[in-house]
């Protein structure tokens, strides 16, 4: 495992980031006057490594580009839900999103089986599916089909399960319970094949609606967890593992051709660093939260893991083919 998590780090290399051109003060001749200022969104707020990943590559593009580019990190949902920063982004208003990559499905639907449930096998198997010709046809489609662009690709975490009030230890335990879920259809799915009552609901309003029992539990990453302080109003962590979760950074297409080559290498140069910094930070965090939470007071549960995947894989994969494509899950479990 220790080797996989080192080439995780390498996640998103080679991939580009970019920029939208807003304002300019003094519009004279000299375009080294310009400041071209980068609205950067994210759903997840706090000092989530994807957070601080914004500001890092932020000061980064200030500092080489001489102050010609201007990041402005607008995290914590601060510019909408994941949906509508998504449609910002496609529509030029917003330059930039980091979103899960189901999110980006009811666009293009073959994007969302790369947050498939148990798609992957290891982080290593992840990278080389995105970073070959499968990540390079989606990111065709994805500009082709919404003038978007991927950029990168983050490793967000593997995600477990936390519930308020009930044990679970297999997927029979999940029957009837209402599971807060992204606003995409796999999750939904994903869900209803454990037999839960899956509720779309908008991560920023998730810590209320949890603090309220308004849904009985919920399920994101471990870092993701910590940082919004899930673990005050919930009671079980249970380990399913069920998703390992890619994030991707997308930009408007038309903003980022706009660039100068100079401009690209710049933003190029300080996101390929962001990003591995973002993917370390990830992963030392997941080595250490299991003892946090507990500490914490959660009670930590080891469940019957191959009864969710038996559960999921009965449903999910033949579900989507048609949204997917056909023998796209196949050329994924082929990647070797």
């Amino acid at each position: 495992m220790t080797d996989c998590r080192a080439r995780l780090v390498a996640v998103g290399r080679g991939g580009l980031f970019a920029a939208a051109l807003v304002v300019s003060v003094g519009l004279g001749p000299d375009a080294a006057a310009q400041t071209k200022v980068i609205r950067w969104g994210d759903v997840v707020g706090g000092q989530h490594p994807s957070v601080l990943m914004i500001d890092r590559v932020g000061r980064a593009v200030k500092e080489k580009s001489a102050g010609r580019l201007e990041v402005q990190g607008f995290p914590g949902g601060q510019l909408g839900g994941s949906r509508d920063m998504i449609e910002a982004v496609a529509n030029g208003v917003q330059q930039i999103v980091t979103e899960g990559a189901a999110n980006f499905g009811q666009w293009v639907p073959s994007i969302s089986i790369v947050e498939a449930p148990y798609i992957w096998r290891d982080p290593s198997h992840m990278v080389k599916a995105l970073n070959g010709p499968i990540g390079e046809e989606m990111n065709k489609q994805l500009v082709d089909k919404r003038g978007m662009r991927i950029l990168g690709t983050t490793y967000y975490g593997t995600r477990h399960l936390t519930t308020s009030r009930k044990e679970v230890k297999t997927a029979a335990d999940m029957a009837g319970f209402k599971l807060r879920v992204p606003e995409n259809y796999v999750f939904r799915a994903m869900a209803e094949s454990w037999g839960a009552r899956p509720t779309p609901m908008n991560f920023g309003e998730l810590y209320l609606a949890l603090s309220q029992n308004a849904v009985d539990g919920q399920e994101n990453p471990l870092p993701t967890i910590q940082s919004g302080k899930f673990q005050e109003v919930q009671k079980y962590l249970v380990l399913t593992g069920h998703i390992m979760t890619p994030r991707l950074v997308v930009i408007n297409e038309a903003f980022w051709k706009g660039l100068s080559a100079a401009d690209q290498k710049v933003v190029k140069d300080a996101l390929d660093e962001g990003i591995a910094w973002q993917n370390q930070e990830i992963i030392k965090a997941e080595q250490s939260l299991v003892d946090t939470f507990k500490s914490a007071g959660m009670t930590v549960i080891q469940p019957d893991t191959e009864s969710f995947r038996k559960a999921t894989l009965a449903v999910v994969p033949q579900k989507f083919e048609e949204k997917w494509g056909k023998g796209t899950w196949d050329r994924i479990q082929a990647v070797r």
